[in-house]
């Protein structure tokens, strides 16, 4: 069963994991389909994620709709 999150309602969305490894380097997914990295560990990729959202929350709304037309560009 899928939990929801504080402020869901509804049927839960499906998840995904946020840190992946690929080759030796690790990456993180946004909610926009965006993959960033690479990173040498996960524990860098985790404070890379954190960084970016924090960037994210405190920067302009609209910068997710950036990601969203970069994810199409690169797909």
């Amino acid at each position: 069963m899928k939990n929801l999150r504080q402020g869901e309602s509804g049927a839960a969305p499906e998840r995904s994991e946020r840190f992946f490894q690929q080759d030796k380097y690790w990456y993180y997914s946004t909610r926009e389909g965006v993959n960033i990295g690479p990173f040498d560990t996960l524990t860098e990729a985790a404070e890379g994620c954190s960084d970016f959202i924090d960037f994210i929350t405190e920067s302009d709304p609209e910068f997710s709709n950036t990601l969203v037309q970069y994810s199409r560009n690169v797909a």
